[in-house]
């Protein structure tokens, strides 16, 4: 345990090092935070998901977010062929397939790019389990599954694909299929503030940039979740703002010494 929490101040610092580029692939509505939150963080945003762009200007980037979230017809045309191009490149990518299940054209396309074996996979409960076809997926973006309940669809999917697979909730569940931990989910707000969902997404693919997939997927939760906590009591307007800030401000040691953490 000790050990874990020391890779997870080594990863966050190395974000601030080095400032990975990442490229998000990820809805109009939740750009701005993502794009504020991961300069926060020490990393930087490029976000774009047009099929005319996307493939090439992933080329440059050290890390690929692919989000479903808001899926308009760029991010239809664009997603596959820019995941495509991140993993014939060999570049870290992170596959979060928000709101799957109902909804026929992001099910069908969240399947496909997992067969593109990404780095890591990231969603609620209900989306992990959809994803290994045992169940149709939760109320919109919200799960209708808790965490454990998803484990052993996590770590089948971890298996199956050779990624690490993070399920969320109100403990987070991340395995690569032998190992497993269960990070603290930080402050209930997170779940009233429209894309920190996304913004985890984000800031997983920053830390696999630097960091073995492992180690990155549990690092970037633990500075979600250490960041929201010091804010303390907002009204999800102020909390918005407060949490760029407390990216900002919380430290590796912070973040390793102060996050929740079990593991097997």
């Amino acid at each position: 345990m000790r050990a874990l929490r020391s890779d997870i101040a080594e990863a966050i610092a190395a974000v601030r090092t080095r400032a990975p580029l990442v490229h998000g692939a990820t809805g109009s509505v939740t750009r701005a935070l993502v794009a504020d939150g991961l300069l926060a963080a020490g990393a930087r945003p490029m976000l774009t998901e047009s099929e005319q762009e996307a493939p090439v200007l992933v080329t440059v980037a050290d890390a690929l977010l692919v989000n479903l979230g808001s899926l308009g017809s760029d991010g239809m045309a664009g997603m596959v062929p820019t995941a495509r191009v991140a993993a014939d490149r060999g570049l870290p990518w992170v596959l979060d397939p928000t709101a799957i299940g109902l909804a026929p054209v992001r099910t069908r396309m969240a399947h496909e790019l997992l067969e593109m074996a990404p780095t890591a996979v990231r969603g609620n409960a209900s989306e992990v389990l959809t994803l290994s076809g045992a169940a149709r997926g939760g109320r919109g973006a919200d799960s209708t599954a808790t965490p454990d309940a998803a484990v052993a669809a996590a770590r089948e999917i971890a298996t199956r694909h050779g990624c690490v697979v993070a399920a969320s909730g109100p403990v987070d569940v991340i395995t690569d299929g032998e190992r497993t931990a269960r990070v603290a989910s930080g402050s209930p707000t997170l779940t009233r503030v429209t894309g920190t969902g996304c913004l985890l997404g984000a800031l997983t693919a920053g830390h696999l940039a630097v960091a073995p997939p492992f180690v990155a997927v549990v690092a970037a939760t633990a500075l979600l979740t250490v960041a929201s906590e010091r804010i303390g009591h907002l009204r999800p307007g102020s909390f918005r703002v407060a949490l760029v800030d407390a990216l900002d401000e919380v430290t590796p040691d912070d973040v390793s010494q102060g996050v929740g953490l079990s593991w097997e």
